[in-house]
């Protein structure tokens, strides 16, 4: 009795393990010509409550959809979510109205953008940029918001938050943005936290910088993140696990480690080979040829056939399933078929 007690348990605790459950996400943008573009085309992931998930691949491959899908943002015409669920906490946040999902953005979801200065207000200061989210979403006065985002701002690591609430975006360096970004991005505790190409335009030392804080920042405020990036360098440092994005679609899934010690796709292998290593003594870095073609121009097969040196007849007929080849390891690719 006391087994089936426990099993119970168990059952119930890897429920509440899961934070983000994506089935079957598609986002269509319909384009003249009746040309349709399948940026997200049928993606299923899940992130579990205090993860880091990292979302990669080359631009074109469908990662910023997806995090404007997961955050009700998708431009509406031409794009269009058309089929499957976002469940946050097992609310299905496709079935809110657009009133109850602005309550989420910034409470349960906070977000941190590619570039700062396009994402921050230049005409008002950090404090009111900051503050004004506070009173929105926590019901904060107007001092006790200022006097919160003072906090966050010292929390991010500004040694002078009292001087910077007063100021305004464009009297700050790229790095010091992208803080005030992560403090506003906080500042409502939210459950999850997504982040696109967070250091992109920032020089290495600030960017290890950045990316300590997003990993400090999760621990204290208990938080997940799904962190979008080109960069596999950076997902090394910071993601428990990793999905490779191509064509608008997952083509692996893994652990961080696993990845890296073990790539099965020929896309993630291609993206491993282009990374400088210090410890080999290649005199030139591998390239993947081709580029991501359009998402209206996708090939029938798998959508990586042009571009993949193991390509074989059957990849041009008919596009390969997500297979699973243990319980941490996912692989869409023919060379992996019993």
């Amino acid at each position: 009795m006391q087994e089936k007690t426990d099993s119970k348990q168990e059952i119930g605790q890897k429920k509440t393990d899961v934070l983000l459950q994506v089935e079957g996400l598609k986002t269509y943008f319909y384009m003249e010509q009746d040309k349709v573009a399948k940026a997200v085309d049928d993606v299923s992931f899940t992130l579990k409550k205090g993860e880091t998930l990292a979302l990669v691949g080359e631009s074109g491959s469908g990662k910023s959809i997806t995090s404007l899908s997961l955050m009700r943002l998708i431009p509406s015409p031409p794009g269009k979510i058309i089929e499957g669920s976002i469940k946050l906490d097992g609310t299905d946040l496709l079935s809110l109205s657009e009133k109850d999902m602005r309550k989420v953005r910034g409470n349960d979801i906070g977000m941190i953008f590619q570039e700062p200065m396009t994402s921050l207000n230049p005409v008002y200061t950090i404090g009111n940029q900051i503050a004004e989210t506070l009173m929105k979403h926590k019901k904060l006065k107007k001092k006790e918001a200022y006097k919160r985002a003072v906090e966050l701002l010292k929390l991010v690591g500004f040694a002078r938050a009292e001087q910077i609430v007063h100021e305004y975006p464009h009297q700050l360096s790229g790095g010091m943005r992208q803080r005030a970004m992560i403090a506003m991005a906080l500042s409502c505790d939210p459950k999850l936290l997504i982040a696109d190409e967070p250091t992109t335009a920032l020089d290495v030392t600030i960017q290890t910088q950045i990316l300590d804080l997003m990993v400090e920042m999760k621990e204290k405020f208990e938080s997940s993140i799904l962190l979008i990036t080109h960069d596999l360098g950076v997902v090394a440092e910071v993601a428990d696990r990793v999905l490779v994005m191509y064509g608008g679609q997952i083509v692996e899934e893994a652990t961080a480690y696993e990845l890296y010690t073990n790539p099965q796709h020929p896309y993630t292998v291609g993206l491993l080979n282009s990374i400088p290593n210090l410890e080999s003594d290649v005199e030139r870095l591998e390239s993947i040829k081709g580029t991501v073609p359009p998402a209206h121009r996708f090939p029938k097969g798998c959508r990586f056939a042009p571009r993949c040196k193991h390509v074989m007849d059957k990849c041009y007929e008919a596009n390969p399933d997500l297979l699973e080849k243990d319980s941490n390891h996912k692989v869409r690719c023919y060379l992996y078929e019993e």
